[in-house]
């Protein structure tokens, strides 16, 4: 007789495990329990059914019970409850949340998938009739049906993360009068600051109003009421602040918690009982950059971790390398995807690193539908290994964080990723490629033969009155530049030496980076010692500049932005 394999929730993780153990073995008998209508479905296109791009609900469901049957022998109870692990007797006692009949089932090997529920704060009006969470298939057609049937206009979204961002985004589609809340100071926290600017100002220029640095306190019956006691219209609120994992089933079952929150697993993705696995949402998982313990809700690393932990079942080999957090997401006309670790969490990690910020095009300038992307690569210093890398743009940003997510699975370093041969083909991308010209520029750095400063430092450069030149042509900085810096043309600047000081920092700029480079190195060439280039240029500074202009209504430090 085969082995008897219960799990506790579908969707990404117990889904796979079921799927995987199968393939392994015919003779084994499983049974998947969820305690919803739906054993299996597409949690991550749930808001694409907000705008009708995915018009029928029914389709974001990809597998029902009778077709797990069918197809792969698998039974899969749907409106089942696990209520208790008793874990002595190896049983778990399952309640029909129907008929509320309960039964005990019995297990040789028990898997934990029940992922994460989103977080709701004890304010006041939370329970209104009017506020939604979306986690699954019924969650979202009860806000899509309640929008629709009570002709709602104005919606308040709290929480600029993934689902905050999808759900406004899809619901702004839908013609809907959108307010976007996070409590901190940005959208999407795997994002540093200079880039997540980009993201702001895409939601502001498509008419969601964007507020930061403000949470929820209170819903009302038209409005929410934000801790700085502003008041935001609003008929229907979508709490997508966060998840917390589903851990209560394994701390009545007194498995070990970690001290992220999340189920405690070892190598093969086992709980402290040798019988029972964990994965998914729910768990803690080891970073492979930092070392440290942390939580990852993706549905990529969750597969990884069912087919291992149904390989351990039986005694297949598993090398455990870790997650780096590799994801993406659109944003109106934006596409954003990042990898690894970003600065704040290098400098919580104590990891010296710098980085580089270039601005190329994402194919030959000349064809048609050229975009520049918006690329920052972060590096151990002194190794030149890699530790993440955020890219935005029009294009295919993903194809390049792919390119540094395996990389960093490889322990890739800048000088191994210069060497990096890549398709090319100029309706594709560049001979040179924007991660290639990401690593020459961070071997630059890395030598000592180029010095830079931030996006970021570019305020305080003004307001210093430091020695600021910008390479770009007259007429480009006559239609937009920074207020007190001396437009001297890469085009003329050899002529025009006598111009820029020897005895004080000089900071060079052009539209992109690649100029000011060339500047910069040239200088040093020809003796000066302390000159830098401003990281992502021109354009860079306009992008950070404007929304914190916008959102602090102080005075810009450029004439004019320029954006393109």
């Amino acid at each position: 007789m085969g082995k008897r394999i219960l799990i506790v929730g579908g969707v990404a993780g117990g889904a796979s495990v079921a799927a995987r153990v199968r393939r392994l073995d015919e003779e084994a008998e499983i049974i998947m329990f969820e305690k919803g209508p739906h054993v299996s479905f597409s949690n991550c296109a749930l808001p694409y059914h907000l705008s009708g791009e995915i018009e029928d609900s029914n389709k974001l469901i990809l597998m029902n019970p009778a077709k797990f049957d069918k197809r792969y022998h698998i039974e899969a109870r749907t409106n089942s409850e696990v209520m208790t692990i008793n874990r002595t007797k190896k049983t778990i006692t399952v309640k029909n949340v129907q008929t509320e009949e309960t039964y005990e089932e019995g297990y040789d090997y028990l898997v934990l998938s029940p992922g994460a529920s989103p977080i709701v704060p004890p304010l006041k009006g939370v329970d209104s009739q009017h506020v939604f969470t979306v986690r699954n298939v019924v969650d979202i057609d009860k806000l899509n049906q309640f929008v629709q049937q009570q002709h709602i206009k104005n919606i308040a979204v709290i929480g600029g993360g993934f689902i905050g961002l999808e759900v406004a985004e899809n619901l702004a589609y839908a013609g809907k009068n959108i307010s976007l809340v996070e409590a901190q100071n940005q959208v999407m926290a795997p994002f540093d600051s200079d880039m997540v600017q980009i993201l702001h100002k895409e939601l502001i220029d498509k008419g969601i109003n964007l507020v930061l640095n403000d949470g929820i306190t209170q819903v009302e019956e038209s409005q929410i009421v934000l801790a700085s006691g502003t008041k935001v219209a609003a008929d229907a609120v979508v709490m997508a602040i966060g998840v917390r994992p589903e851990t209560n089933l394994a701390k009545e079952a007194d498995l070990a918690i970690g001290k992220t929150g999340g189920i405690k697993v070892d190598h093969n993705y086992r709980t402290t009982d040798p019988a029972i696995y964990a994965v998914g949402d729910a768990i803690e998982v080891h970073h492979k950059i930092t070392g440290a313990k942390t939580r990852l809700a993706l549905a990529g690393p969750a597969q990884r971790q069912a087919r291992a932990a149904a390989d351990h079942m039986y005694h297949i080999p598993h090398r455990n390398t870790g997650v780096i957090g590799s994801s993406g997401i659109k944003i109106f006309d934006l596409n954003a995807a990042s990898t690894g670790i970003n600065e704040k969490q290098a400098k919580a990690a104590n990891i010296d690193y710098d980085f580089v910020y270039i601005i190329p095009t994402d194919k030959v300038g000349i064809m048609p539908e050229s975009n520049v992307v918006h690329f920052k690569l972060l590096f151990e210093i002194p190794t030149g290994r890699i530790l993440g890398a955020q890219a935005i743009g029009k294009g295919n940003v993903d194809k390049r964080i792919d390119v540094i997510a395996t990389m960093i699975m490889m322990n890739g370093t800048v000088e191994d990723l210069k060497e990096l041969e890549l398709v090319y083909s100029p309706i594709f991308g560049t001979a040179k490629d924007v991660v290639n010209q990401a690593a020459l520029v961070a071997l630059n750095i890395l030598n000592g033969a180029i010095k830079q400063v931030k996006v970021s430092e570019v305020r305080e450069l003004v307001e210093s009155n430091a020695f600021i030149i910008d390479v770009r042509e007259k007429k480009e900085y006559e239609a937009g530049h920074v207020k007190n810096a001396k437009n001297i043309p890469l085009s003329e600047f050899r002529e025009r030496l006598d111009e820029i000081p020897t005895d004080q920092p000089v900071y060079v700029h052009c539209r992109s980076g690649q100029r000011s480079y060339n500047a910069v190195a040239s200088l040093g060439n020809v003796g000066y010692e302390h000159v830098y280039n401003i990281s992502g240029s021109f354009l860079g500074i306009s992008l950070f500049e404007y929304v914190n202009d916008k959102k602090q209504a102080r005075e810009p430090i450029v004439t004019k932005y320029n954006f393109k």
